[in-house]
């Protein structure tokens, strides 16, 4: 590796670090919590079986899914004018990411909550809870359980896709290694050290997913011990 390229890998490291927390952990973070919520409300909407409600769900799922992010990216930024709705790139990036995100987690949370045995339910109904209270102390725990290892793999896979948000001007890390390279002129090593900063991000999270996981797992085995014995001594 010549000086020269070394110290423009030197010089840049913290310029795409910077961007990296400044807006793609922001975007990440904010995208994630929305459409966690909104996926929550889609798929409380199918189990109820809200007849219209759960087919416009249905069709919301159907289209998100099933177009590109890209497509839906730019409809919201560069499709959206045209009708005289205007948002500024990073807003823009938030709504058609959330909506798309939003779809996915709507399927695991649903599957997760009917993975539950029906039977828990019926219980619940017998020692006189109401349906909130059966979803809130029985369902969702359980739920909880078996979709956040994909809703974590959620997050990874979002904290790499925030790289399109480049397209519509957005500066993260990935605009940021453009805006670099096209000073320098050495876009392979400069896209490589961008990638390695996603790399090392994710790592970070895989790390976290897991310690969380095994959280879980424990506190679901302990609470579950605790009933056995409190069943036991009654």
């Amino acid at each position: 590796m010549s000086e020269r390229l070394l110290d423009i890998l030197t010089s840049s490291f913290p310029k795409l670090l910077l961007a990296c927390i400044k807006v793609t952990i922001p975007l990440t973070a904010i995208v994630f919590a929305l459409s966690l919520i909104l996926g929550f409300l889609l798929a409380l909407v199918q189990i109820l079986d809200i007849k219209v409600l759960k087919q416009l769900a249905r069709v919301y799922i159907w289209i998100f899914r099933g177009t590109p992010l890209l497509v839906q990216l730019y409809i919201v930024f560069f499709g959206l004018p045209s009708i005289g709705i205007t948002l500024d790139a990073f807003p823009a990036a938030i709504i058609a990411f959330s909506l798309n995100s939003a779809a996915y987690n709507a399927e695991t949370i649903r599957s997760a909550i009917m993975s539950v045995p029906a039977g828990q339910l019926e219980a619940g109904y017998m020692v006189g809870l109401g349906y909130g209270q059966i979803m809130r102390r029985i369902v969702l725990p359980q739920a909880a359980r078996v979709a956040f290892p994909t809703l974590s793999n959620s997050v990874i896979s979002l904290t790499k896709d925030t790289s399109l948000v480049a397209s519509i001007t957005v500066v993260e890390l990935f605009k940021t290694a453009q805006q670099i390279a096209a000073v320098y002129f050495e876009p392979f090593a400069l896209y490589c050290e961008a990638a390695l900063i996603y790399l090392l991000l994710n790592t970070l999270l895989t790390f976290l997913q897991s310690y969380l996981e095994k959280r879980l797992v424990w506190k679901y085995s302990a609470e579950k011990k605790r009933r056995k014995k409190k069943g036991a001594l009654a």
